[in-house]
């Protein structure tokens, strides 16, 4: 470890990073697949009602975080060459915009397509919009495809630390990590 105190985010700031990602693969690993009888099957209920509350909970968390992002003082960012700076920001924006496009694209779909969203506790939020079963699909699908992008970049993000860690040495990876984590 460097001979100066790591800068680290607020233990806030890195509550919040640490329970979206943990809350981003827990709903990625529920989604149910197949069509739309399948996914709204009874059969498929407790399943879909756990991913339809990790998604919103993933949407009102990135509403906190972008909150949070505005008062938090963040640690300086490392040195690093201007190609680096700007890829770090493409990320954090694609992450940040892939946050909220994800659930938002899964509730327009299952309400154009009739569908309330369940919640744990069979908590019901009906249909905002009125019936158009193509877009809904469509959003759906859309859906599908925002959200293994969503693992992509957040694989890239992840990398990135790693990369920062184990090559640039620097304390970009730590500034994330609680004080109480081992072995860095």
């Amino acid at each position: 470890m460097n001979q100066i105190a790591v800068q680290r985010h607020s233990v806030f700031t890195q509550s919040l990073h640490w329970l979206t990602a943990i809350l981003v693969v827990a709903a990625f690993i529920l989604g149910p697949e197949g069509s739309q009888q399948q996914i709204y099957a009874a059969a498929n209920d407790v399943q879909r009602q756990w991913h339809e509350t990790l998604g919103l909970s993933v949407f009102t968390l990135s509403i906190v975080r972008i909150l949070w992002r505005v008062l938090d003082q963040r640690p300086p960012a490392a040195p690093a060459p201007r190609w680096m700076g700007l890829a770090s920001k493409a990320v954090l924006l694609a992450l940040y915009a892939l946050l909220f496009a994800v659930p938002l694209t899964a509730v327009a779909g299952a309400w154009l397509q009739g569908h309330a969203l369940t919640l744990l506790g069979g908590v019901q939020i009906p249909p905002w919009l009125s019936i158009n079963d193509r877009l809904g699909s469509s959003l759906a699908e859309l859906h599908s495809w925002l959200a293994d992008s969503l693992l992509v970049v957040a694989g890239v993000h992840a990398g990135a630390a790693i990369y920062h860690h184990a090559m640039l040495k620097d304390d970009v990876l730590r500034s994330m990590l609680p004080k109480w984590f081992p072995g860095l």
